[in-house]
């Protein structure tokens, strides 16, 4: 344990230089510790970073998930999302051990962070090498790219179905603007309010869909056939594999705490309270519609129109515009690195040069706009990769020696303690996630994706709107 003891010890003293920094910033501002400004905006407590754990992990997806259970079936989509969860939570954990290694290294060489924010590819470049920092930089971008579409992507599906008066890519063009203000935000300390109202808003929207269903009953002849081809059964997994792939952005959401070391258990805590809104939300929804929902990726399409629904609509609209920031700001981070900005104090100056990154959204947002279908094609290409095997994979090389076991910051935990074990469900995780995740996954997904082209076409008017509305525009 003496290891993990100087982990922390190295850890917490450049935390506390943060804290007392910027207490002294708020006196010298309006001398109150308990200022507004600090209770909205600087977010670093365990409790911060469950709220942006539980908040990013689930957003859009949410409303795809009933489609992924027509895909497969209504037992499969239970199973599989409790096996992805925990899956999740295992490889969110390693990265969280392999940040603690890669933080308590650099601290004894005497390297400050003040005006540094870590991310992933760092903590593989400081652990593995340059060719590691290359591979996760460009799995992590392209993943966080694409996170960002979706959620683009999904605001333009969701207003639709309270104003279809514009087609969806028009609002796509509006929501590509209004997204554009995520610049302004500095960083994930700064999501201390977002994150809180953002649980709430997907947590109504959860109980909404359940509520709603149940209310509403089963439709008149309604059939629950799936699994019925296997293209769309790994097409659903995928979704699901992807719903749990949420922790893209752990390494940045642990750089904001003001106690990283204190991360290791928080996204498994977060995980717990996603499923009591993933699983109900879904069944209820599946077991009220059953087939149909093989031909509407967004549950809202479905349930009938009434105040609950625009509510859940609105409430989503603002929890996607929250996620957009959070896929975004570890791009804004990895930019302003490249073109020199990232040690800048001015909030003006930052966020003028991150704008490049939000242009190459908004227009492949425009070009694919096939909400649920784009989710699995991202879940079994990218997630599969980003926050399962590479994890796994590093994990696994940077404790390889004996001596970097012995001297690790952070010992196997309670409930495995032998690095064999360890080392063991490793293998069998990248060996699982590439040949179903990957491999059938990326089969099946791109099958579906590449049908979607071929049915409504690049930069598709109106994904998935009724034909006559779709003829209108």
């Amino acid at each position: 344990m003496s290891g993990e003891k100087q982990a922390e010890e190295a850890i917490v003293p450049s935390f506390n230089d943060t804290m007392d920094h910027e207490e002294k910033d708020e006196e010298e501002g309006d001398h109150s510790i308990f200022s507004v400004k600090s209770l909205l905006w600087h977010g670093g407590s365990v409790y911060d970073a469950w709220f942006s754990c539980s908040s990013n992990q689930v957003a859009q997806v949410l409303l795809t998930l009933p489609y992924s259970f027509s895909q497969m079936g209504m037992l499969s989509g239970i199973i599989l999302q409790i096996f992805y969860g925990v899956l999740g939570s295992w490889t969110a954990y390693l990265i969280s051990v392999l940040y603690i290694e890669y933080r308590s290294r650099k601290e004894k060489e005497n390297v400050s962070f003040k005006n540094h924010v870590i991310q992933w590819f760092e903590v593989l470049d400081g652990l593995l090498g340059p060719y590691w920092k290359a591979i996760g930089l460009a799995f992590n971008c392209t993943f966080l790219l694409f996170g960002s579409v979706i959620q683009l992507i999904a605001c333009a599906s969701n207003i639709y179905y309270i104003n279809d008066k514009m087609d969806k890519r028009t609002w796509t063009y509006i929501f590509g603007a209004c997204c554009a203000t995520t610049v302004f935000v500095p960083s994930f300390h700064n999501y201390r309010i977002w994150s809180f109202l953002g649980l709430g808003m997907t947590t109504y929207t959860a109980w909404y869909l359940t509520i709603a269903a149940l209310v509403h009953g089963q439709v008149e002849g309604v059939t629950h056939q799936g699994p019925t081809k296997l293209v769309l059964y790994f097409t659903g997994a995928t979704n699901i594999l992807y719903t749990f792939g949420g922790h893209a952005v752990t390494v940045e959401i642990m750089h904001a705490m003001w106690k990283p070391q204190k991360f290791k258990y928080i996204y498994l805590l977060a995980t717990l309270y996603v499923f009591t809104l993933t699983l109900p939300s879904a069944a209820a929804v599946y077991w009220a519609f059953g087939d149909q929902l093989l031909d509407h990726s967004n549950a809202f399409s479905l349930l009938p129109r009434s105040g609950w629904r625009d509510a859940a609509v609105i409430l989503m609209l603002i929890h996607q515009f929250i996620t957009f920031g959070f896929a975004c700001t570890p791009l804004y981070f990895v930019w302003e690195k490249v073109v020199g900005m990232h040690d800048t104090e001015s909030i003006c100056l930052r966020a003028v040069s991150r704008l490049p990154v939000v242009i190459p959204i908004w227009f492949l947002a425009i070009i694919f706009p096939f909400f649920g279908p784009i989710n699995s094609a991202v879940g079994s290409l990218l997630v599969s990769f980003t926050v399962y095997i590479i994890p796994a994979m590093a994990h696994m090389l940077t404790y390889k020696s004996a001596s970097a076991r012995k001297n690790a910051a952070e010992k196997p935990p309670f409930f495995l303690p032998s690095w064999t074990a360890i080392y063991a469900v490793n293998a069998a995780i990248v060996i699982w996630v590439f040949v179903v995740g990957f491999g059938l996954g990326g089969w099946a997904s791109m099958t579906n994706f590449i049908k979607q082209v071929d049915t409504f076409g690049l930069f598709a008017k109106c994904y998935q709107c009724p034909a006559s509305t779709s003829k209108h525009h």
